[in-house]
């Protein structure tokens, strides 16, 4: 873990940082274009085999049935449905507050109405991963904001135990959300099923969801068959802190991002040097502390606590890192919002840590990471939805356009287009 003052950090060690992860993609590039052709021209039978290598399970059914569904979720102990349903409630929410008024017009000038019509996806695959843990919350995330937006199929996939069965909670969550089919894969391959199609897996329009290395690559490289949301990997947080911040509350948001994967990475840079040694103390005691110990302290060595001489500091380095997650805990909080320009998700004040975001208070967790925040918004409603333009012009409306239209084609040498309008008018 980097402990320094911002200032000192070598060139290296603040290109790792903020690079982080950046070459790992290339890493594996070839791997998984390996098993996205495999998938592509096998189909079935190279998801089965797949699922054997890299999950340790033998499954005949690809796809969960209705009923194991409903078996599942009836599993499930009832106050936790509650807690699960709340969430949703939440989540459905805050993304109906995004839908566009779906068709409008402007008048620019007489006989001259312009506008769009905003009209949702036929059909969205969502990735839920699965491996060290498994994500409920991922379900909801990804599937609940979908069927805001009106997509008429949305598919789940998710990686079996090596018993070859899906987490039952990761079903009911996918019930809750009213996913359409779910199918028991994980990995590149499910990625590839969800691209291509398969005898069992429905192609789709578009992919989204978080998940490893390999997974984003196999994202990155179907983007010729299916739209992607953007590159979503292991998770991060920095934390802009003063000294009026709580050093304990800092530190277990870093262990909570930490505990996620290997590879997470949690940052704070702090204008207060004692409060810098205090998170110190605090993240290597609560690392012991951990239930996920093992994972914690590997995080930790893509950890930072770093210290710099003004807020203005802390502010331009945060724009910079560009994270996924970005929590602000200083005094003049309204600040430091009016001056970040790029960050997945933002979390203001002391009581709005990460996991209120993960979970429960309705905004998305499926986040850019690796600095991808610098160019794409985190999903939203949008992501579900395409929009085209419409004119609606009159004969009125045309003779104010005639000339400009005319004069621009010819100059273009596309006689035809100028053609097409003056016809109009002889």
């Amino acid at each position: 873990m980097l402990y320094k003052k911002l200032s000192e950090l070598t060139d290296e060690e603040k290109s790792k940082l903020i690079g982080r992860g950046g070459g790992d993609l290339a890493n594996v590039e070839d791997t998984v274009a390996v098993i996205l052709k495999d998938v592509k021209h096998n189909g079935d039978a190279a998801l089965r085999e797949y699922t054997k290598k890299f999950d340790g399970a033998d499954i005949d059914a690809i796809e969960v049935t209705k009923e194991e569904i409903d078996e599942a979720a009836a599993s499930i102990d009832p106050e936790l449905m509650k807690h699960l349903e709340f969430a949703a409630g939440n989540i459905r929410r805050f993304h109906e507050a995004q839908m566009p008024q779906k068709t409008w017009f402007i008048e620019v000038s007489p006989g001259i109405e312009l506008g769009q019509k905003f009209t949702a996806l036929e059909s969205v695959g969502a990735y839920v991963p699965g491996g060290r843990a498994s994500y409920p919350s991922t379900a909801l995330m990804t599937i609940v904001p979908a069927k805001v937006a009106g997509v008429k199929n949305v598919v789940m996939c998710t990686p079996p135990g090596n018993d070859g069965k899906v987490n039952p909670l990761t079903l009911a969550a996918a019930k809750v959300a009213g996913a359409d089919h779910v199918y028991k894969i994980g990995g590149v391959q499910a990625v590839a099923g969800m691209a291509y199609g398969t005898e069992t897996v429905m192609k789709v329009d578009k992919i989204v969801g978080p998940g490893n290395v390999f997974v984003t690559s196999a994202k990155m490289q179907v983007r010729d068959m299916a739209e992607i949301d953007f590159p979503a990997g292991p998770s991060e947080v920095l934390i802009i802190a003063d000294d009026t911040c709580n050093a304990r509350m800092a530190a277990s948001d870093m262990i909570a991002q930490a505990e996620h994967d290997p590879n997470a990475v949690s940052v704070i840079v702090t204008t207060s040097e004692k409060l810098a040694a205090d998170v110190k103390t605090e993240v290597l005691k609560q690392a012991e502390e951990t239930l996920r110990t093992e994972i914690v302290n590997t995080s930790l060595a893509n950890a930072a606590i770093l210290t710099v001489e003004s807020m203005d500091k802390c502010i331009e380095f945060s724009n910079e890192f560009g994270p996924e997650h970005l929590e602000i805990m200083v005094e003049n909080d309204d600040e430091v919002l009016g001056g970040i320009e790029h960050a997945g998700s933002i979390f203001v004040g002391n009581y709005a840590p990460v996991p209120v975001g993960d979970y429960a208070s309705g905004t998305n967790h499926v986040l850019p990471t690796a600095g991808y925040a610098r160019i794409y918004s985190g999903l939203n409603l949008a992501h579900f939805m395409k929009s085209a333009s419409i004119q609606r012009i009159s004969k009125q409306g045309l003779e104010t356009l005639k000339d400009s239209v005319i004069a621009l084609a010819e100059k273009e040498g596309l006689q035809a287009h100028a053609d097409s309008v003056r016809t109009r008018f002889e």
